[in-house]
Order: structure tokens, then C-alpha cells, then sequence
């Protein structure tokens, strides 16, 4: 019974509460940032939840490696680690993606409102049949707006390489829309 009445003695892996306050006013206004990549990455909104919860609390265990700069890329970092660890624990198969968000867009003219719905449905289906590859990159680039040289740190490739992939990826996005509207006036810029 003694066992029971001894308070627990905080182990080196236990962040002091100094640090946990430093992450949460460094680290968590990027939460947003973390699920929707965990999101495009997983292609499920749970398992995209539990990602973003695992890279967290993966950040938060190593934060005292984080040296400042920039805090989004290296989170994001973090979270397509985590996939990856958990892609290869599990046996690395896509799956589909069964639901695509559309919300209606913002605006008085609820025509104009259902073609842009309509275009974030294609556009959002286009970029969830690319390859894993192509489209981590493209969802750091126009989804989450990082620069090239963040998108390298994320994605741990040279500069040159990210921004031929990026192009690769956005002639692929680019071939599959029109493929998809099968013709201009769809509400589409001429692609």
C-alpha cells in the first residue's frame, strides 16, 4: 500500500511548466496549420486528429530541441514524420478519400456562391488522387502558403527539387481538372 500514497516524481521526459507555457504560446496558433496538413496527409478527418494529437505531443516532448525560428514548418515537419512512422507501423496504403469537404462560399449571389463550391469540390478531388508526393507539396505550398525554402525544411529536400516537384505536381493537378470538367466554363480559369 505504500506504493499508493507516494506522490509520482516527474521524469526527464515530464516538460516543466515554463516550457509547456513557451509551447503553447509558440506552437499552438499553429494547430490549425497541423491538422489541415494531418488532413490532406491521411485523407481521413479521425485519423487526421490523432495525427495532429501524436505530432503534438511528439512536439512538445522535443521542443527543447526547437532552437526558435520559424515554428510552422518545423511542426509541420514533425506531423509528416509522425505519418510516415505511423505508414510504415501500419503498412503503407492510401485509401480513398470517401468524403470532400465543400462548403458553400461566402458571398450575395448564391449562383457565383455554387460555382465556387463547385470548383473547391474538383479542385479538392483532383488533389486528393494525386500521389502522396505530389500532394504534401502542393498542400504546403497553396494550402498552407509555406515558402520554398520552409516547404524544403519540411519536406527535407533541396530547394531545386521542391520547386521542379511543385511544378510536376501542379501540371498533374492542372491535366486531371480538365479531365475532370472535360471543358472550359466550369468556373475554372483556362488551365
Amino acid at each position: 500500500m505504500g506504493g499508493m500514497s507516494e506522490v509520482p516524481k516527474p521524469d526527464a521526459a515530464t516538460p516543466d511548466p515554463s516550457t509547456v507555457a513557451r509551447f503553447r504560446t509558440v506552437m499552438l496558433p499553429h494547430l490549425d496549420a497541423v491538422y489541415g496538413f494531418a488532413r490532406w496527409l491521411t485523407r481521413d478527418p479521425v485519423a487526421a486528429q490523432d495525427l495532429a494529437q501524436e505530432a503534438m505531443l511528439r512536439a512538445l516532448r522535443y521542443f527543447h530541441a526547437f532552437r526558435g525560428g520559424e515554428a510552422r514548418p518545423w511542426l509541420l515537419r514533425i506531423v509528416r514524420n509522425v505519418w510516415h512512422d505511423q505508414r510504415t507501423r501500419n503498412g503503407a496504403t492510401d485509401q480513398p478519400l470517401d468524403e470532400i469537404e465543400s462548403r458553400a462560399a461566402d458571398g450575395p449571389d448564391p449562383e457565383q456562391s455554387a460555382v465556387a463550391s463547385d470548383r473547391r469540390r474538383h479542385v479538392a478531388a483532383g488533389l486528393a488522387a494525386l500521389p502522396v508526393e505530389m500532394r504534401e507539396i502542393l498542400v504546403l505550398r497553396e494550402i498552407e502558403d509555406l515558402s520554398y525554402k520552409h516547404i524544403a525544411t519540411v519536406l527535407d529536400l533541396p530547394i531545386g527539387t521542391v520547386m521542379s516537384r511543385l511544378a510536376r505536381a501542379r501540371e498533374k493537378l492542372a491535366a486531371d481538372l480538365r479531365g475532370r470538367l472535360g471543358r472550359r466554363g466550369h468556373g475554372l480559369p483556362d488551365l
